[in-house]
């Protein structure tokens, strides 16, 4: 095809997408509606995704040391965990460092509570904090620990908490959200493109026989196709961008008046950079798609004359 020819194309889909007033402004609306609640329901997925890796990277293993071990023997406990493939870091955790977490975490009560019990009257076990590097397999790695510290004789491990129930449970129920908002999205994408196909069709349709006159006078099939093309593409990329827009905008005010609750409940959604990176490609590339599928469906049932 030449560049004239191309030219040509282009100016003519852009006369259609203004001369053909509301039913431009039918596509284009169903377009932004459309892909408006798809996007939401996406920016939601994606924060309830981000929200479960938060929790599952929460996910930690404890091992309590007897209280006789040696330095010596903690040593050699904490290079034998380290060894082990799933183990992402090893950090040790003095009794008296213990004790100073528990009363941050009990507050201002726990500093009475706990009083008193500094020094040889310190309760707490030394212990190792553990981080895997998949969270699933925080079960996998206690076993291997425990299968480890078989070994010893005596033992040297007292206990290994991880939360055994609580933990699996929190995985299927995170696995159970994450497809669900994917099976959900997928559908309400699928439901956006059929309601916007066929608007566009619809707009086409109330031209056939432009169509048809211009296949009668000679015109051929991609000379005829190639304004339906660019203006579906362009419809797509009007229709599109509001909503984008509309999205970002909005997103980037909610974290502002919510910043400070979420913060409290230790919640953090997604930042707008990332988002940026996202909603933009996802929504533009679907309105043109849609809108150059709706076109190619409807302009090829009228080329048959």
């Amino acid at each position: 095809m030449r560049i004239s020819t191309f030219g040509r194309h282009i100016r003519e889909g852009a006369k259609n997408v203004v001369r053909n007033g509301w039913m431009t402004f039918a596509s284009i609306s169903a377009i932004s509606i459309s892909l408006f609640v798809l996007g939401i329901f996406l920016v939601l997925a994606l924060n309830v995704n981000n929200l479960a890796d938060q929790i599952e990277s929460q996910v930690e293993i404890r091992v309590y040391l007897e209280v006789n071990t040696s330095e010596q023997q903690k040593n050699a406990v904490q290079r034998d965990i380290a060894s082990l493939a799933a183990v992402k870091k090893v950090t040790y955790v003095s009794k008296e460092e213990g004790l100073e977490l528990l009363r941050d975490k009990m507050g201002a009560e726990g500093k009475e509570l706990l009083e008193g019990f500094d020094g040889e009257n310190n309760p707490l076990n030394d212990s190792f904090t553990i981080e895997v590097s998949d969270p699933p397999l925080v079960g996998q790695v206690a076993e291997q620990i425990k299968a480890l510290d078989a070994q010893n004789n005596p033992p040297l491990i007292y206990k290994i908490n991880y939360g055994k129930g609580t933990v699996d449970t929190l995985f299927k129920i995170t696995d159970i959200v994450r497809n669900v908002g994917l099976v959900f999205v997928l559908l309400l994408a699928f439901t956006a493109m059929f309601l916007i196909s066929n608007t566009i069709k619809i707009t086409i349709v109330a031209r056939r026989r432009e169509i048809g006159i211009m296949k009668l006078v000679g015109a051929t099939n991609s000379f005829i196709r190639w304004p339906f093309f660019i203006e579906g593409a362009l419809l797509g990329i009007i229709g599109s961008a509001i909503p984008v827009g509309v999205l970002l905008w909005g997103y980037a005010e909610l974290l502002t008046y919510t910043k400070v609750q979420l913060g409290l409940m230790l919640i953090t959604l997604i930042p707008v950079h990332e988002l940026i990176l996202i909603i933009p490609a996802l929504l533009l590339g679907i309105g043109v798609m849609i809108g150059i599928w709706g076109s190619i469906l409807s302009v090829r049932k009228f080329l048959r004359v």
